[in-house]
Protein backbone atom coordinates (compact mmCIF):
# COMPACT_ATOMS: atom_id res chain seq x y z
CA UNK A 1 0.00 0.00 0.00
CA UNK A 2 1.51 3.52 -1.08
CA UNK A 3 -0.18 6.36 1.22
CA UNK A 4 1.02 9.95 -0.37
CA UNK A 5 1.18 12.33 2.38
CA UNK A 6 1.77 16.35 1.18
CA UNK A 7 3.65 18.66 3.59
CA UNK A 8 1.26 21.66 3.41
CA UNK A 9 -1.05 18.96 5.52
CA UNK A 10 0.77 19.04 8.84
CA UNK A 11 1.59 21.48 11.01
CA UNK A 12 5.13 21.62 12.32
CA UNK A 13 4.94 20.34 15.36
CA UNK A 14 4.02 16.97 14.31
CA UNK A 15 6.34 16.54 11.58
CA UNK A 16 9.07 15.40 13.76
CA UNK A 17 6.45 13.42 15.54
CA UNK A 18 4.83 11.71 12.02
CA UNK A 19 8.64 10.91 11.37
CA UNK A 20 9.46 9.08 13.92
CA UNK A 21 5.92 7.20 13.45
CA UNK A 22 6.70 6.61 9.62
CA UNK A 23 10.14 4.43 10.90
CA UNK A 24 8.10 2.19 13.07
CA UNK A 25 5.36 1.39 10.61
CA UNK A 26 7.03 -1.51 8.95
CA UNK A 27 5.48 -3.17 11.64
CA UNK A 28 1.94 -1.90 11.14
CA UNK A 29 -0.57 -3.65 8.73
CA UNK A 30 -1.14 -1.49 5.54
CA UNK A 31 -4.86 -1.15 6.79
CA UNK A 32 -3.92 0.35 10.59
CA UNK A 33 -1.04 2.63 8.69
CA UNK A 34 -3.50 4.25 6.76
CA UNK A 35 -6.33 4.82 9.40
CA UNK A 36 -3.56 6.27 11.36
CA UNK A 37 -2.26 8.72 8.47
CA UNK A 38 -5.99 9.95 8.33
CA UNK A 39 -6.11 10.34 11.77
CA UNK A 40 -2.94 12.58 12.06
CA UNK A 41 -4.49 14.38 8.65
CA UNK A 42 -7.51 15.28 10.21
CA UNK A 43 -5.62 16.52 13.82
CA UNK A 44 -3.69 18.90 11.80
CA UNK A 45 -5.90 20.74 9.42
CA UNK A 46 -6.19 24.13 10.20
CA UNK A 47 -8.44 26.75 8.75
CA UNK A 48 -4.77 28.45 7.36
CA UNK A 49 -3.73 25.64 5.30
CA UNK A 50 -5.47 23.03 2.68
CA UNK A 51 -6.25 19.93 4.30
CA UNK A 52 -4.73 17.35 1.32
CA UNK A 53 -4.54 13.59 2.09
CA UNK A 54 -4.18 10.78 -0.31
CA UNK A 55 -3.96 6.93 -0.35
CA UNK A 56 -3.18 4.16 -2.69
CA UNK A 57 -1.97 0.64 -2.76
CA UNK A 58 1.46 -0.06 -3.92
CA UNK A 59 3.52 -3.18 -3.64
CA UNK A 60 7.52 -2.35 -2.71
CA UNK A 61 8.71 -0.75 0.13
CA UNK A 62 10.68 2.47 0.36
CA UNK A 63 12.22 4.94 2.67
CA UNK A 64 9.63 7.89 4.06
CA UNK A 65 10.41 11.15 3.09
CA UNK A 66 8.36 14.38 4.11
CA UNK A 67 6.48 15.89 1.75
CA UNK A 68 7.07 12.65 -0.74
CA UNK A 69 5.43 9.40 -1.40
CA UNK A 70 5.97 6.83 1.30
CA UNK A 71 5.06 3.72 0.27
CA UNK A 72 4.75 -0.15 2.36
CA UNK A 73 4.36 -4.01 1.76
CA UNK A 74 1.65 -5.66 2.54
CA UNK A 75 2.99 -8.89 4.61
CA UNK A 76 -0.04 -10.86 3.22
CA UNK A 77 1.62 -9.98 -0.55
CA UNK A 78 3.09 -13.47 -2.04
CA UNK A 79 4.85 -14.19 -5.27
CA UNK A 80 4.77 -16.90 -7.39
CA UNK A 81 8.41 -17.70 -7.64
CA UNK A 82 8.35 -19.15 -11.37
CA UNK A 83 6.75 -15.80 -12.57
CA UNK A 84 9.90 -14.26 -11.99
CA UNK A 85 12.29 -16.13 -13.92
CA UNK A 86 12.45 -18.86 -16.41
CA UNK A 87 9.24 -21.50 -16.74
CA UNK A 88 9.83 -24.66 -16.89
CA UNK A 89 9.50 -27.13 -19.95
CA UNK A 90 6.06 -29.51 -19.61
CA UNK A 91 7.12 -32.98 -19.72
CA UNK A 92 3.67 -33.96 -19.98
CA UNK A 93 3.37 -38.22 -19.86
CA UNK A 94 7.29 -38.33 -20.95
CA UNK A 95 7.45 -37.35 -17.57
CA UNK A 96 6.38 -40.20 -16.05
CA UNK A 97 9.17 -42.26 -17.43
CA UNK A 98 12.95 -42.17 -16.36
CA UNK A 99 13.56 -43.59 -19.92
CA UNK A 100 11.73 -43.14 -23.12
CA UNK A 101 12.62 -44.47 -26.60
CA UNK A 102 11.01 -44.45 -29.81
CA UNK A 103 13.12 -46.88 -31.36
CA UNK A 104 14.45 -49.21 -28.61
CA UNK A 105 16.42 -49.85 -25.25
CA UNK A 106 19.39 -51.94 -24.67
CA UNK A 107 21.01 -52.60 -21.42
CA UNK A 108 24.64 -54.70 -21.24
CA UNK A 109 23.93 -56.78 -17.71
CA UNK A 110 23.53 -55.30 -15.20
CA UNK A 111 22.11 -52.12 -14.76
CA UNK A 112 20.36 -50.66 -12.20
CA UNK A 113 17.03 -48.45 -13.46
CA UNK A 114 14.50 -46.91 -10.87
CA UNK A 115 11.52 -45.79 -12.49
CA UNK A 116 9.18 -46.73 -15.74
CA UNK A 117 10.43 -47.31 -19.47
CA UNK A 118 9.07 -47.58 -22.39
CA UNK A 119 9.30 -47.26 -26.47
CA UNK A 120 6.67 -46.52 -28.57
CA UNK A 121 6.68 -47.03 -31.95
CA UNK A 122 8.68 -49.78 -32.10
CA UNK A 123 8.07 -53.07 -31.17
CA UNK A 124 8.53 -54.22 -27.68
CA UNK A 125 11.12 -56.62 -28.87
CA UNK A 126 13.21 -53.30 -29.21
CA UNK A 127 13.81 -53.61 -25.44
CA UNK A 128 16.63 -55.87 -24.59
CA UNK A 129 16.47 -55.26 -21.06
CA UNK A 130 16.40 -58.04 -18.02
CA UNK A 131 13.12 -57.56 -15.45
CA UNK A 132 15.86 -57.61 -12.72
CA UNK A 133 17.59 -54.66 -13.33
CA UNK A 134 14.07 -52.24 -13.54
CA UNK A 135 12.93 -51.27 -9.96
CA UNK A 136 9.78 -50.14 -11.75
CA UNK A 137 7.36 -50.74 -14.86
CA UNK A 138 8.35 -51.89 -18.49
CA UNK A 139 5.61 -50.57 -21.04
CA UNK A 140 5.38 -52.08 -24.36
CA UNK A 141 2.95 -51.22 -27.41
CA UNK A 142 2.71 -55.08 -28.27
CA UNK A 143 3.31 -58.26 -26.95
CA UNK A 144 6.69 -58.59 -27.35
CA UNK A 145 9.79 -57.55 -25.00
CA UNK A 146 10.81 -58.44 -21.64
CA UNK A 147 8.13 -60.88 -19.53
CA UNK A 148 7.31 -58.49 -16.74
CA UNK A 149 6.05 -55.94 -19.75
CA UNK A 150 3.06 -54.40 -19.51
CA UNK A 151 1.37 -53.43 -23.14
CA UNK A 152 0.14 -49.62 -23.18
CA UNK A 153 -0.01 -48.28 -26.83
CA UNK A 154 -2.44 -45.82 -26.49
CA UNK A 155 -0.20 -44.03 -23.18
CA UNK A 156 2.78 -44.48 -24.76
CA UNK A 157 1.34 -43.02 -28.35
CA UNK A 158 0.59 -39.82 -25.95
CA UNK A 159 3.68 -39.96 -23.56
CA UNK A 160 5.92 -39.50 -27.15
CA UNK A 161 3.78 -36.94 -28.71
CA UNK A 162 4.60 -35.20 -25.15
CA UNK A 163 7.98 -35.84 -24.87
CA UNK A 164 7.94 -34.30 -28.65
CA UNK A 165 6.35 -31.36 -28.06
CA UNK A 166 8.55 -30.72 -24.87
CA UNK A 167 11.63 -30.85 -26.69
CA UNK A 168 10.09 -28.19 -29.39
CA UNK A 169 9.25 -26.07 -26.12
CA UNK A 170 12.92 -26.28 -25.07
CA UNK A 171 14.42 -26.02 -28.43
CA UNK A 172 12.28 -22.58 -29.11
CA UNK A 173 13.35 -20.84 -25.57
CA UNK A 174 14.28 -17.30 -27.33
CA UNK A 175 16.51 -14.33 -25.73
CA UNK A 176 19.08 -16.87 -23.56
CA UNK A 177 20.85 -15.44 -20.68
CA UNK A 178 23.99 -17.24 -22.00
CA UNK A 179 25.11 -17.62 -25.83
CA UNK A 180 28.10 -20.22 -26.47
CA UNK A 181 29.53 -20.06 -22.86
CA UNK A 182 32.67 -21.60 -22.89
CA UNK A 183 32.41 -21.71 -26.64
CA UNK A 184 31.06 -25.16 -25.29
CA UNK A 185 33.73 -26.40 -23.45
CA UNK A 186 32.22 -25.82 -20.15
CA UNK A 187 34.39 -27.95 -18.25
CA UNK A 188 35.05 -26.72 -14.57
CA UNK A 189 32.07 -23.77 -14.83
CA UNK A 190 29.67 -22.78 -12.14
CA UNK A 191 26.38 -22.47 -14.12
CA UNK A 192 23.50 -20.72 -12.75
CA UNK A 193 20.12 -20.65 -13.33
CA UNK A 194 18.78 -19.24 -16.90
CA UNK A 195 18.53 -20.16 -20.78
CA UNK A 196 21.96 -21.38 -22.21
CA UNK A 197 22.19 -21.08 -25.77
CA UNK A 198 24.73 -23.37 -27.60
CA UNK A 199 25.10 -22.87 -31.57
CA UNK A 200 27.32 -25.97 -31.81
CA UNK A 201 28.50 -29.23 -29.72
CA UNK A 202 28.61 -29.23 -26.14
CA UNK A 203 31.94 -30.75 -23.87
CA UNK A 204 32.24 -31.58 -20.36
CA UNK A 205 35.60 -32.13 -19.86
CA UNK A 206 35.83 -31.82 -16.01
CA UNK A 207 33.62 -31.21 -13.38
CA UNK A 208 30.63 -29.43 -13.10
CA UNK A 209 28.44 -27.44 -10.54
CA UNK A 210 24.86 -26.48 -11.01
CA UNK A 211 23.93 -23.63 -8.52
CA UNK A 212 20.48 -22.31 -7.93
CA UNK A 213 17.51 -22.60 -5.34
CA UNK A 214 15.03 -26.02 -6.10
CA UNK A 215 12.39 -24.60 -7.48
CA UNK A 216 15.28 -22.75 -10.35
CA UNK A 217 14.84 -23.72 -13.79
CA UNK A 218 18.03 -24.67 -16.14
CA UNK A 219 17.80 -24.91 -20.26
CA UNK A 220 20.68 -26.16 -22.14
CA UNK A 221 19.88 -25.52 -25.64
CA UNK A 222 22.68 -27.48 -27.77
CA UNK A 223 22.76 -27.38 -31.43
CA UNK A 224 25.10 -30.48 -32.04
CA UNK A 225 26.92 -33.30 -29.71
CA UNK A 226 26.29 -33.34 -25.94
CA UNK A 227 30.02 -35.34 -24.61
CA UNK A 228 30.70 -35.89 -21.07
CA UNK A 229 34.38 -37.44 -20.72
CA UNK A 230 34.81 -40.17 -18.27
CA UNK A 231 34.89 -39.59 -14.51
CA UNK A 232 33.66 -36.45 -14.74
CA UNK A 233 30.54 -35.55 -12.33
CA UNK A 234 27.70 -32.81 -12.56
CA UNK A 235 27.18 -31.19 -8.66
CA UNK A 236 24.11 -29.80 -7.77
CA UNK A 237 24.47 -26.80 -5.38
CA UNK A 238 21.96 -24.37 -3.60
CA UNK A 239 19.13 -27.07 -3.24
CA UNK A 240 19.18 -27.07 -7.21
CA UNK A 241 17.43 -30.32 -8.13
CA UNK A 242 17.48 -32.14 -11.67
CA UNK A 243 14.20 -32.04 -12.05
CA UNK A 244 14.24 -28.72 -12.95
CA UNK A 245 16.93 -29.00 -15.17
CA UNK A 246 16.76 -29.73 -19.16
CA UNK A 247 19.21 -30.49 -21.98
CA UNK A 248 17.96 -30.29 -25.03
CA UNK A 249 20.35 -31.71 -28.00
CA UNK A 250 19.95 -32.00 -31.42
CA UNK A 251 22.47 -34.71 -32.07
CA UNK A 252 24.00 -37.79 -29.88
CA UNK A 253 24.47 -37.55 -26.17
CA UNK A 254 27.25 -39.89 -24.54
CA UNK A 255 28.80 -39.87 -20.97
CA UNK A 256 32.01 -41.45 -20.76
CA UNK A 257 33.01 -44.39 -18.38
CA UNK A 258 31.97 -44.06 -14.72
CA UNK A 259 30.64 -40.13 -15.27
CA UNK A 260 27.70 -38.92 -13.48
CA UNK A 261 25.42 -36.74 -14.96
CA UNK A 262 21.87 -34.48 -13.24
CA UNK A 263 19.38 -33.89 -15.56
CA UNK A 264 16.46 -34.48 -18.15
CA UNK A 265 17.78 -35.17 -21.60
CA UNK A 266 15.35 -34.35 -24.24
CA UNK A 267 17.45 -36.09 -27.46
CA UNK A 268 16.60 -35.69 -30.86
CA UNK A 269 18.98 -38.83 -31.69
CA UNK A 270 20.81 -41.35 -28.97
CA UNK A 271 21.90 -41.15 -25.62
CA UNK A 272 24.28 -43.76 -25.28
CA UNK A 273 26.09 -44.39 -21.45
CA UNK A 274 29.54 -46.40 -21.36
CA UNK A 275 30.55 -48.59 -18.58
CA UNK A 276 29.58 -47.54 -14.84
CA UNK A 277 28.23 -44.04 -15.95
CA UNK A 278 25.27 -42.87 -13.44
CA UNK A 279 22.60 -40.12 -13.94
CA UNK A 280 20.23 -38.39 -11.82
CA UNK A 281 17.59 -37.31 -14.32
CA UNK A 282 15.40 -38.78 -17.85
CA UNK A 283 16.52 -40.13 -20.85
CA UNK A 284 13.91 -39.14 -23.68
CA UNK A 285 15.33 -40.09 -26.80
CA UNK A 286 14.01 -39.72 -29.89
CA UNK A 287 15.96 -42.70 -31.22
CA UNK A 288 17.72 -45.02 -28.72
CA UNK A 289 19.09 -45.17 -25.19
CA UNK A 290 22.00 -47.87 -25.02
CA UNK A 291 23.29 -48.56 -21.44
CA UNK A 292 26.09 -50.81 -20.22
CA UNK A 293 26.15 -51.52 -16.28
CA UNK A 294 24.33 -48.12 -15.33
CA UNK A 295 22.70 -46.23 -12.90
CA UNK A 296 19.53 -44.42 -13.58
CA UNK A 297 17.49 -43.26 -11.32
CA UNK A 298 14.59 -40.79 -11.87
CA UNK A 299 14.71 -37.82 -10.29
CA UNK A 300 12.08 -36.71 -7.45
Amino acid sequence: MKVVIFASSITGQLRHSLKIIIMKLNNITPIAAMLLFVLIGIGSCTTDQDSTLAAEVAANKDSAIMGKEISFESSSKTENSETKGLKSVKLGVAGDFVILSKTGITSVYKSSITGDIGTSPITGAAIVVDCTEVTGSVFTVDAAGPACKTTSATMLTSAIGDMQTAYTDAAGRSNPDYLNLGAGTIGGKTLLPGLYKFTSSVNIPTDITISGSPTDVFIFQVAGTLKMSSGVRVTLEGGAQAKNIFWQVSDAVTFGTTSHFEGNILGQTGINMQTGATINGRMLAQTAVTLQMNTVNKPE
